[in-house]
């Protein structure tokens, strides 16, 4: 196998490889170019500049040129002609790429999975996982346990600024496997539960169904407490469950008092000038200052 290269296209034209295998597999490009050509889809090229950015956004994201190459499936150097060109050769940044090659970087993501577990990100999607269990009554000492840490060092992870990826991920897997459990059934003391509930009471921590999936890794969502937070009704739905209000409804019920008070006076302002109508005479003129 020349250059590590299988028997095909690229090794016809690479190699030079006039195999029954090679030979047919430039048949087979001749055949399609030939169709594609006369049917006006053929383009072999396209801009690169879109997979340069792509690329600076993922490495922006803490994605490592060799991690973006494995997910996309092609050879670093081909992503590192693409970004600064090939530098002993004294050439620039390529400005056309394959159309493959820009479809497999361009559908990399930065998920968690493709990070390196010692990657720092956003706390909050693990903050709120660690204090939805709390408030279903799972004692934090349990939870450190559970994920293999003191309780020392668990209380400052969810005081950091930032954790690693190796722990969101683990923190994920425990709040799939514990949200729907009793913490009783899992050895928890009544007391612990109680202790773990009021804790997280005191603090305002929303609880698990106050969170879905879309939002709950999301820094500008909100907890739904009542399932309809945020809103004017919202404000009477915590009164009637007897749940501390939350910021967005206090804020929905202000917006909603004053919409009424405007509408109040634009009514009181028509009544006024109905009667004026009905008497025949005018509104007074604002005294001069």
């Amino acid at each position: 196998m020349a250059g590590g290269r299988e028997h095909g296209y690229a090794r016809y034209r690479l190699d030079g490889c006039r195999c029954y295998i090679c030979g047919f597999a430039r048949s087979r490009y001749d055949e399609n170019r030939s169709k594609a050509i006369t049917a006006g889809t053929w383009k072999p090229w396209v801009d690169a500049e879109p997979v340069r950015v792509h690329i600076r956004h993922l490495q922006s994201c803490a994605m490592g040129l060799r991690t973006i190459a494995a997910q996309a499936g092609v050879d670093r150097k081909r992503l590192q002609s693409v970004l600064s060109g090939r530098t002993e050769r004294g050439t620039g940044p390529q400005e056309r790429v394959r159309p493959e090659l820009a479809a497999a970087v361009l559908a990399v993501e930065p998920t968690l999975e493709n990070l390196a577990p010692s990657t720092p990100v956003s706390p909050v999607g693990t903050r709120r996982r660690i204090r939805a269990l709390v408030a279903m009554g799972w004692p934090q000492q349990y939870l450190a346990e559970h994920l293999g840490m003191r309780p020392g060092n668990f209380s400052m992870m969810l005081n950091r600024e930032y954790v690693l990826v190796s722990r969101v991920l683990q923190v994920r897997a425990m709040y799939d496997a514990l949200w729907r459990v009793d913490p009783s059934e899992s050895g928890a003391t009544s007391a612990g539960i109680v202790r773990a509930r009021k804790h997280a009471s005191d603090r305002g921590w929303a609880p698990v169904g106050a969170w879905d999936d879309d939002t709950i890794d999301d820094p500008e969502a909100f907890p739904d407490w009542t399932g309809r937070c945020g809103t004017a009704e919202g404000y009477q739905a915590h009164y009637v469950l007897g749940i501390a209000y939350c910021d967005p409804c206090r804020q929905a019920r202000n917006a909603a008092k004053r919409e009424q008070r405007v509408a109040g006076k634009a009514s009181a302002t028509v009544k006024v000038d109905a009667r004026l109508r009905r008497t025949g005479t005018t509104r007074p003129l604002p005294k001069s200052a």
